[in-house]
């Protein structure tokens, strides 16, 4: 396929682009209590994927007075109420109705559903319904309104290329998505049985010891603010947040682990090994005893720290962490070769992971390029047919 320039869009209101038998509407004002072999209720969680296995059912003769709403393979679904604005599509073979969050638009044949699907969850139409809703403490997206909203689209032979271009961008990011998390809950067993010994590397038996974190680190913070950092910066600077910012200067080169002591308690953990700095709210682990992996350690405070912290945290305005949390941490070591061992598994998984993210970010990068381009009519697919 290639790209030409586009000149065949037309603009029209999504009334006119809805069957007139099926109007633009939202659904059950009133779903009543769960039962449990009742008609599936789609409420906004379920937009990103929609199914039968939706949280709410209602009794048949609460959902028969809402005919009307009732859901059909290919019904476009956009919320209208609290979170405006998100896009779902409905699943062939789904039978169901929706909550009155949420509005349907059954689309008149010439259209293609996985088009408008698309088109709907771009950033112009994500911009033209943010800027529709009204409301401040909860927005509304009232149907009146949706009934008017205008969007530029192509004949639907061309509406059905852009589709499977993008729907096939979709599978490839699902299929990254799905392999990450099988690939996180693989990392999260094998340290959870490596690091305590379970299962052993083939060639190690020997015995375990005990020690804690005082007795075989330096613990300390930093001394620097949020307002040291510098865009751009020489250096990595640590502060109270999984994102890592940079600054001109540094006060440590060497093998530490960072642990912010407020935001993200027991859930943020930093590994480096060269020149960086430290906020003064920020743990650093270094100079570990001559026995002991810096990396190794890293990984077992990932596994383990967080409910030990939990537990140990000091509770006020901002729950927070302190010096004793840290030294009194008690940390199960193999000897050094098996903790060598142990990392270099480790790291091949975590190896592995970035590689995926990195391809899951390129992919979501791509599909957005292509959703600017094929949506705004400013390139076109065609068949590599009709090039020849």
């Amino acid at each position: 396929m290639t790209s030409i320039v586009c000149a065949d869009w037309v603009d029209a209101s999504l009334e006119e682009v809805a069957r007139a038998d099926a109007p633009i509407g939202y659904g059950i004002v009133q779903p009543g209590p769960y039962v449990r072999d009742g008609i599936p209720v789609l409420a906004i969680r379920d937009l990103r994927s929609p199914s039968a296995r939706t949280a709410h059912r209602s009794a048949p003769k609460i959902e028969a007075a809402y005919r009307r709403s009732r859901v059909v393979g290919g019904d476009i679904l956009i919320s209208v109420k609290g979170t405006t604005g998100r896009v779902g599509i409905v699943p062939e073979h789904f039978k169901g109705n929706i909550s009155r969050d949420i509005a349907r638009v059954r689309l008149r044949d010439e259209h293609i559903p996985q088009f408008w699907f698309q088109l709907l969850r771009s950033a112009d139409a994500e911009r033209t319904m943010e800027l529709a809703a009204v409301g401040t403490t909860r927005q509304e997206l009232s149907i009146g309104t949706l009934k008017t909203l205008r969007f530029r689209f192509p004949p639907k032979r061309i509406q059905e290329r852009i589709a499977v271009a993008l729907s096939d961008m979709d599978e490839l990011i699902a299929t990254l998505e799905a392999s990450i998390v099988k690939k996180q809950a693989i990392r999260t067993g094998m340290m959870q049985e490596l690091l305590t010994g379970r299962t052993r590397i083939a060639g190690f038996d020997d015995l375990w010891t005990e020690s804690r974190l005082g007795h075989i680190s330096r613990i300390k913070t930093g001394s620097r603010n949020n307002q040291d950092k510098k865009p751009g910066g020489l250096y990595p600077f640590f502060v109270r947040s999984a994102t890592i910012e940079r600054i001109d200067c540094y006060s440590y080169d060497c093998e530490a682990i960072l642990v912010p002591g407020e935001g993200g308690i027991g859930s943020i953990f930093h590994y480096i090994n060269g020149k960086f700095e430290v906020h003064q709210r920020v743990y650093k682990l270094s100079d570990f005893a001559s026995n002991v992996s810096g990396r190794f350690v890293y990984y077992f405070m990932r596994q383990f720290f967080g409910a030990h912290a939990m537990e140990n945290s000091v509770k006020a305005t901002v729950d927070s962490l302190r010096l004793p949390t840290f030294t009194g941490f008690e940390i199960q070591l193999p000897s050094l070769e098996e903790q060598h061992a142990i990392v270099e598994v480790l790291d091949a998984v975590e190896s592995e992971l970035a590689s995926l993210d990195e391809r899951l970010a390129k992919a979501r990068a791509i599909k957005t390029g292509m959703m600017q381009e094929l949506l705004t009519g400013r390139t076109r697919l065609v068949p590599q047919e009709a090039v020849a």
